[in-house]
């Protein structure tokens, strides 16, 4: 009786370990597991007491691994996680039905343009599962993928921290948009110092867009001026076709049936790549691989690829 109890309570222990080093918090952690925070830290303090070490350093009001939390958490992760997607692991292959949870982060863009006939797809195959969708920067989508918060991401971003996987699926086109007649509509050598001329209309300061916009026009030495800053490109295309400004987007938001006149900038723009981001090592559930099966089939053995290296 005292063996099955000590081995019920190492899967306690290493569940708090775990989702306290993913969150960097013991009160995150206690909120994920539904127990008080004070059980929590008893739960770490006794697996340090068991394994001899130390495995969390306080910095403030967060809390980091120790060497030695940081080879315990690699450890311990994958054979958390298989527990935790132990029922819809079992009940796909005694049954072969997917059923559970599927938590996805994405940038809006995709959540509007992309994401609405994968899921009416996904959906008619496996009606058993639930979907909760999070709008939000991909930046925020990527700590949500490390700390274990969602399944995995999807967005655009320059930077990819070491222990994500960034696995590129779609990519567009920049262009320029503006009112039907515009003056800019009918020059086809159109340059930095010609977009210069009228007021930009751009998603606001902290996102990509602006960030690469304003990158480019530092590029060719040319001053630009925003006249108006507003988030969604719904949004932006409304304050365009209603002649407040022009604007910048990639065309994965045009559906050709705006009131606007589009040139492409993909002379002086980048193209804008859009993909998958799982954290190194995920053992993903049946629901998440579905999905990204769904998605892009190559993209679900480009993983599996990175993942047996």
């Amino acid at each position: 009786m005292s063996r099955f109890y000590y081995k019920q309570n190492r899967l306690k222990q290493l569940r708090a370990f775990c989702y306290a080093a993913q969150l960097k918090s013991m009160s995150r952690a206690a909120e994920q597991m539904f127990l008080s925070q004070p059980s929590i830290s008893l739960l770490i303090q006794s697996l340090e007491k068991d394994l001899g070490q130390s495995l969390f350093v306080r910095k403030g009001p967060r809390i980091e691994l120790t060497a030695e939390g940081t080879i315990l958490f690699d450890m311990s992760l994958p054979l958390v996680e298989g527990l935790e997607t132990l029922p819809e692991n079992f009940e796909e292959k005694c049954s072969h039905s997917v059923i559970g949870n599927l938590k996805i982060a994405a940038v809006e863009a995709i959540i509007l343009y992309i994401l609405p006939d994968i899921i009416k797809r996904y959906t008619d195959t496996f009606p058993d599962i639930h979907i909760k969708l999070t709008n939000c920067a991909a930046a925020l989508g990527v700590e949500k993928v490390r700390n274990g918060e969602v399944d995995f991401a999807i967005g655009s971003t320059l930077n990819v921290p070491e222990d994500v996987v960034y696995l590129p699926i779609y990519s567009f086109e920049p262009v320029l948009i503006m009112p039907i007649g515009h003056p800019l509509a009918t020059n086809k050598q159109i340059s930095m110092q010609d977009i210069s001329q009228y007021g930009l209309i751009l998603s606001p300061q902290h996102m990509s867009t602006w960030q690469i916009v304003d990158s480019v026009f530092k590029q060719y030495n040319v001053d630009y001026k925003v006249t108006l800053e507003a988030g969604g490109w719904e949004v932006l295309k409304k304050y365009v076709e209603n002649g407040l400004g022009i604007s910048i987007v990639t065309d994965i938001c045009l559906s050709g049936k705006e009131k606007l006149d589009c040139v492409p900038l993909t002379k002086y723009f980048p193209k804008r790549t859009y993909g998958l981001f799982l954290r190194k090592g995920k053992v993903l559930s049946p629901a998440a691989r579905e999905f990204i099966q769904c998605m892009d089939p190559e993209a679900m053995a480009q993983f599996s690829a990175e993942n047996n290296r």
